[in-house]
C-alpha cells in the first residue's frame, strides 16, 4: 500500500546573483510550513545586529569550520565575500529519511557540492533578474554597499549566471508572486517524482 508518508525528502537548492530574490522567495516557502525545512549553516562571519545565534547561523571560528572540514561532517562549504559558510551533514540526512523537503539559500559553490554529494536527492534552481540592468539596479537599491563592494557582487552575479545552465529549473524572478509560486509548483511536482517513494506501489 503506497502512503503520503512513504516518501523520502529531497534538498530544493535555490541560488541567485545578488539582488535576485532568493531570499525572499526562500523565507516564502518555509512560511508554508510541512513539508519545507531548513538548515541552520554554519559561518565564520561576525553576527550582524538582529541576527539570533542558532537561529540565522550558527556563529563558529575559523577553527572550528576547519576542523568540520576534516571531519567530513560538512555536506558543503564556500568561500562567500571572505567569509566561510557551510551545511553540517547530519542535519541533511535527517531531513532526508523524515521525508522532508530541505530548502537551501545558497550560492553556486555550495550548490555545486551538494549536488554531487546528494546527486539523487537534489533539485537546483536558479532565480534570476530579468535583466542585467535589473540585477545591478536591485544591488544599488540596497544602499548599504560601498561602489568597491558594488562592482564586487556585479563582478561575482555574472560568473554566477553562467552558471545557470547547470540547474534543473531556472525562474525569472520578475513578478516576486509568481517566482514564489513558480517555485512552489516545482517543489510540489518533485514531491511525486516516483523515485521519492521509499515503498513498492505494488506487492511482489
Amino acid at each position: 500500500m503506497l502512503n503520503k508518508g512513504d516518501r523520502k525528502g529531497f534538498l530544493l537548492i535555490l541560488s541567485s546573483t545578488s539582488g535576485g530574490g532568493k531570499s525572499t522567495i526562500y523565507e516564502a516557502l518555509l512560511a508554508k510550513g510541512h513539508p519545507f525545512a531548513f538548515s541552520v549553516s554554519l559561518t565564520t562571519r561576525p553576527i550582524r545586529k538582529g541576527e539570533i545565534d542558532g537561529v540565522h547561523y550558527r556563529f563558529v571560528d575559523e577553527e572550528t569550520f576547519d576542523s568540520m572540514i576534516s571531519a567530513g561532517k560538512l555536506a558543503e562549504w564556500a568561500v562567500v565575500h571572505g567569509n566561510k559558510y557551510g551545511t553540517p551533514r547530519e542535519f541533511v540526512d535527517t531531513a532526508l529519511e523524515e521525508g522532508k523537503i530541505m530548502i537551501f539559500e545558497i550560492d553556486v559553490q555550495g550548490a555545486a557540492q551538494l549536488k554531487a554529494a546528494y546527486p539523487d536527492d537534489s533539485v537546483l534552481v536558479f532565480i534570476a533578474a530579468p535583466s542585467a540592468e535589473e540585477t545591478e539596479r536591485r544591488i544599488r537599491l540596497r544602499g548599504a554597499n560601498t561602489e568597491e563592494d558594488i562592482q564586487i557582487r556585479l563582478k561575482n552575479a555574472y560568473a554566477e549566471i553562467a552558471r545557470c545552465w547547470d540547474y534543473d529549473y531556472i525562474v525569472i524572478n520578475d513578478v516576486l508572486e509568481t517566482a514564489i509560486e513558480d517555485v512552489f509548483s516545482i517543489a510540489r511536482a518533485e514531491r511525486l517524482v516516483s523515485k521519492r517513494f521509499k515503498n513498492e506501489i505494488w506487492p511482489k
